[in-house]
């Protein structure tokens, strides 16, 4: 009796990313870390390179290479007819960018357990775009927060450009490697210098691009955690709150929640969906300890402005304790901020009242 032969599983190869070598960027650096992620890329080997030939050979290429075509995973964006952006936005694609777009919902799902084809996921996609992808893009195409034009005549008061992710990963391009002091007076060359201390350039470079693409592919994932965890169901509480504001004001202008709460972006939504007036203070207890202390903020004109719609009144402003009590006709005052963006009151009571208040003053 003859038997058919047990065929013998094929271990198929890892598969070969490649990326350009010589000095890198962040885009390229988070879109390595960002494919690494998914299923189909863990584990992967890396090969940076400007060879033609040896790119030919990769699975998948990034950013270099004059091509893209999702088709044949080839996503570079330095083609002169290039001129993909992401939905409903106007700013040109990077690396990172194209490679979000494409990948980036398979990973959010794969990372918060979401459906893949939820709402969730796709609120969380267009937010990590939003707050992290974009500018990335706009950093790698030569694309200005602002039209030159708008910013020509001003002057920074302190130089912020060193604090970036952008800039960050583009100090890691440097060597600063401690050198060898030598410790001949007549300084000659040895030529028999062991190797372990020059390594090879290549393999150096390597290696701090893959320290610049775990740097972005951490705050990618923190910013993800975040909104997932923390803001995202938010967004329901921040609903529930806006849904009763006319409970708290007859026109709507107090906002009430019963725990801290990452408001800002939700409120904001809300609102451009609705012709009513606008909030002007959110209250909320310092932390979900019982018995804790209430703040009262005033709404910032726009999420990242310093500028309110109402500060707290200014009779008010720089005021603490008794004297704030007296002067507000509030009991249980603790302060008011200089700038009148926000206080506290020792009870919710006392910062609805606070509230209450200021809205007709």
């Amino acid at each position: 009796m003859s038997t058919s032969p047990v065929p013998k599983r094929v271990k198929s190869s890892p598969p070969l990313i490649g990326t350009h070598n010589g000095h890198f960027h962040a885009d390229e650096a988070l879109a390595i870390y960002l494919l690494r992620l998914l299923p189909t890329y863990n584990p992967s080997n890396l090969l940076r390179t400007r060879d033609p030939s040896l790119l030919q050979t990769c699975h998948t290429v990034v950013d270099v290479g004059g091509e893209y075509n999702a088709s044949q995973n080839r996503y570079d964006h330095h083609q002169r007819t290039f001129d993909t952006t992401f939905p409903n936005k106007s700013t040109k694609l990077s690396s990172a960018g194209l490679v979000y777009l494409h990948f980036g919902k398979a990973i959010i799902a794969q990372r918060t357990n979401l459906n893949p084809e939820s709402e969730d996921v796709d609120i969380l996609w267009r937010k990590l775009y939003n707050e992290f992808i974009e500018a990335i893009d706009a950093n790698d195409n030569g694309i200005s927060v602002y039209p030159p034009s708008e910013t020509s005549h001003l002057t920074k008061r302190f130089n912020d450009s060193g604090i970036t992710l952008s800039t960050l990963v583009s100090d890691l391009n440097n060597d600063f490697s401690i050198p060898t002091i030598p410790t001949s007076t007549n300084h000659e060359t040895n030529d028999n210098t062991n190797s372990a201390s020059n390594p090879d350039p290549q393999a150096a470079e390597d290696t701090r691009f893959l320290a610049a693409s775990d740097l972005m592919g951490t705050f990618f994932l923190r910013k993800l955690n975040g909104y997932h965890t923390s803001w995202l169901p938010a967004r329901s509480t921040v609903l529930a709150a806006y849904e009763k504001r006319h409970e708290n004001d007859p026109e709507g202008r107090i906002l009430v929640f019963q725990e801290p709460t990452p408001w800002k972006d939700h409120l904001y939504n809300f609102e451009s969906s609705s012709s009513t007036s606008k909030v002007l203070y959110v209250l909320y207890p310092e932390s979900s300890t019982p018995g804790a202390k209430w703040r009262i903020q005033a709404v910032p004109v726009s999420k990242d402005s310093f500028e309110s719609r109402k500060p707290l009144p200014e009779a008010w402003r720089g005021l603490r304790g008794e004297e704030l009590s007296e002067k507000s006709g509030v009991e249980g005052c603790v302060f008011v901020h200089a700038s009148g963006f926000i206080g506290g009151n020792g009870s919710e009571e006392g910062a609805r009242e606070m509230a209450r208040r200021a809205v007709e003053m």
